[in-house]
């Protein structure tokens, strides 16, 4: 029986106390969702027992207490120099014999194979069996406290005095200057925790994909999704910020996926023969980084998971996942509380907004939804970050654990490289600090001293902008406010803020407009994707503005070029129509003017030049028009797919600028056509009541029609004959 180890199937989350919480959630997995379909590498972990036994057996505690007794965690020198001395005090300590012993006995359990009855300090021999080397230490990963890579991990560990030296390293980990730095903040004596090690057998994603997952949506808490983040190989290169990944949204009441973002992924992590250096990058194919990491089928997979760990534990979780490359099976690898929106007042909504935008400097993906400003920092190694003051903007390639101690006195972030799941995204959101991650560019753009403006307050892209720029924060408590009669519907067009804005009270979407979707995330006139392998057109877009090479660059992936569309549009409607679900969203058909379609790529061979685009070819004349129709069926199969495919059946559709009765029946039948019978699964189509003929021949429209939306500012215009945009 062993005194200091424990395998995961001895092991429950009852266990924190003894393990930690990450070991104490994998034992907790491995023993009780094995049955469900979920699978979880066996392994085991030391206790908080064989910490304690290895400090006193070492006389470590009095030597840690001396080291830490002067301990200024705002004196940056000081920090640095306290956590050094506390942990060479620890990897120059020796390991009790016995401890020794029981860990190489749990190896050898582990890899199947039979134990060599040598002398531990003789011991030359190795085994070719890989595992995970991580830390858990028994105050992490609480709800309230934790904090992203307070400890160390070591991947493709092999052989005996291999794995002793990586235990070694993880338990003195638990003196790292970003761990000491947070256990002072969080008002945790740092001799009332103790570390645990886990040992995993280790999936081969050096051959997958590797990633992280929430059971909720990281930036905004909307509960009703699964974000699911994707590379090659193994998955530290997330944490680190080293690779932008793939990001996908999977809505759990339907299990489709809503949303997919391609990363670059262009470094793979994978196992190195080196024992010194048993991980290494390696780059990426380029069709390789323009492909998804993971199938369809398995982000289902990972999302159906993420939703039965979420049961099963009773809160939102962070998860960590691999994909076996050679046994080509998904594996959990570790489980914990999800911390930031868990412990959030979701009835008190803090918004911010500038009073003035200025000259953008870059852009990357949002962290959080706040603004941030101060004076710019680009501190490009930990050697300089006892440069950075308080209140500075921290501008850097990518952060890793060791500059925690300087993150939570910065204003705000900017990073070149990174994902909503990395290091700085983590940690920025657990401080409430404003994160604008992989853009690229931002140390080589950003010069130190100057006055810059983070904003996170504009959707899913974050800005950096030149100079201080003034904003305001307005705070509303829900609570308090008193619900109408009259029930309210929003208007919405940004699928980047659905998920936000449907914490607001409200009965569900009663415009969601088309235009920004195709302005923001298609770019590109139907027409000229429909078209776009057609020799005689593909020269006379190369000859409008060169736009072959952007519908190049913005469909990579894409053989098809009108799937592009349909998917892209699909995805912005889906979004809107799963944050609001099951209420009513109604989704209105593009209503873009001739001067507003020729503004998109290719657009200006296709659009007339019109002297009054606004009384022009629009609306619905434009969708059964025989030059426009194709585009329109675009439209219908992406509507199509948001309602079929994604299972949002609360999808309801508005036509635009409906000049007759007769047009309203042609577009029906179009419709119709393709998949969008009225009446059919529940679907309404409903009118703009924006034309004085909607007006005059409203009981006509009303026989054909399920419903009436007025558009005040054509109604007005028409009516009284002026020309809004004159």
């Amino acid at each position: 029986m062993s005194k200091y180890i424990k395998f995961f199937n001895q092991l429950s989350i009852k266990d924190v106390p003894q393990v930690g919480g990450k070991n104490a959630s994998l034992g907790e997995m491995y023993c009780k969702l094995s049955k469900k379909g979920i699978r979880v590498p066996n392994g085991f972990a030391t206790t908080s027992k064989a910490y304690n036994y290895f400090l006193k057996s070492a006389g470590l505690r009095k030597k840690l207490q001396e080291i830490l007794k002067n301990l200024n965690t705002h004196d940056i020198n000081n920090l640095m120099q306290c956590g050094a001395k506390a942990r060479e005090a620890i990897m120059d300590a020796e390991f009790p014999e016995d401890f020794k012993q029981e860990i190489i006995s749990a190896y050898y359990k582990l890899s199947g194979q039979k134990e060599k009855k040598l002398k531990i300090e003789n011991c030359k021999l190795k085994i070719d069996y890989g595992v995970a080397v991580r830390s858990s230490a028994t105050a992490e990963d609480l709800p309230d406290a934790s904090f992203a890579g307070q400890q160390e991990t070591y991947l493709n560990i092999k052989g005996e005095e291999e794995l002793l030296i990586a235990v070694q390293k993880c338990i003195a980990s638990l003196f790292t200057n970003r761990a000491i730095s947070y256990r002072a903040d969080k008002g945790f004596d740092h001799f009332s925790i103790a570390l645990s090690v886990g040992v995993q057998k280790m999936a081969r994603a050096d051959l997958g994909s590797s990633g992280v997952m929430f059971s909720i949506d990281t930036e905004s808490g909307f509960s009703n999704a699964v974000l699911i983040n994707s590379i090659y190989g193994l998955g530290e290169n997330i944490v680190q910020g080293k690779v932008n990944p793939d990001e996908f949204y999977v809505f759990k009441p339907t299990k489709a996926i809503i949303s997919r973002s391609i990363g670059k992924k262009s470094l793979r992590m994978v196992y190195n023969d080196n024992p010194k250096k048993p991980v290494k990058d390696v780059k990426v194919a380029l069709d390789n980084q323009q492909k998804q990491s993971i199938t369809d089928e398995q982000i289902i997979k990972l999302a159906e998971w993420a939703m039965i760990i979420e049961k099963h534990y009773g809160r939102a979780m962070d998860i960590e996942w691999a994909l076996d490359g050679k046994e080509n099976q998904l594996y959990i690898i570790q489980a914990r509380p999800e911390t930031i929106h868990s412990v959030k007042d979701c009835n008190v909504l803090e918004e911010y907004k500038l009073k003035s935008r200025g000259k953008i400097i870059t852009k990357g993906q949002s962290v959080g939804s706040k603004i941030g400003a101060g004076v710019a920092n680009r501190i490009m190694g930990i050697k300089d970050i006892e440069k950075f003051k308080p209140n500075q903007v921290l501008v850097t390639d990518m952060t890793d654990p060791d500059w925690e101690p300087i993150m939570k006195i910065a204003s705000a972030i900017v990073t070149d490289k990174g994902g909503r799941t990395c290091h700085s995204a983590i940690v920025s959101r657990e401080l409430g600090i404003p994160c604008v991650v992989g853009t690229n560019n931002a140390s080589i753009k950003i010069k130190s001293g100057n006055e810059i403006t983070v904003s996170c307050a504009e959707g899913e892209e974050g800005y950096v902008y030149e100079n201080s720029l003034p904003f305001t924060v307005q705070k509303t408590n829900i609570k308090n406010l008193k619900k109408p009669k009259t029930k309210i519907m929003m208007n919405i067009g940004e699928p980047d803020l659905a998920f936000s804005k449907s914490f607001i009270p409200n009965d569900g979407v009663g415009l969601a407009r088309l235009e920004f979707i195709i302005n923001n995330y298609i770019k590109i006139h139907p027409l000229a994707l429909i078209n776009y392998n057609q020799k005689s057109i593909k020269s006379k877009v190369h000859k409008v503005h060169k736009v072959e090479n952007q519908i190049e660059k913005l469909t990579v992936g894409y053989k098809d070029k009108k799937q592009f569309f349909i998917d892209k549009l699909a995805e912005g409607v889906g979004t809107i129509a799963a944050a609001f679900y099951p209420k009513d969203v109604i989704v209105r058909l593009s209503d873009f003017k001739t001067n507003e379609y020729a503004n998109l790529i290719g657009g200006k061979i296709y659009e007339p030049i019109e002297s009054n685009p606004m009384l022009g070819w629009r609306g619905a004349s434009r969708y059964y028009s025989p030059k426009f129709l194709p585009a329109f069926e675009l439209e219908c199969a992406a509507l199509k797919k948001a309602r079929e495919n994604m299972g949002l059946k609360n999808i309801k559709i508005m036509v635009p600028f409906c000049r007759t009765v007769e047009e309203g029946k042609k577009v029906l039948s179009i419709l119709a056509k393709n998949g969008l019978k009225q009446g059919k699964d529940g679907l309404e189509v409903y009118v703009m009541a924006e034309i004085p003929s909607n007006i005059i021949l409203a009981d006509q429209f009303a026989k054909i029609f399920d419903g009436f939306s007025i558009g005040s500012n054509d109604l007005t215009q028409l009516t009284l004959g002026i020309d809004r945009d004159a």
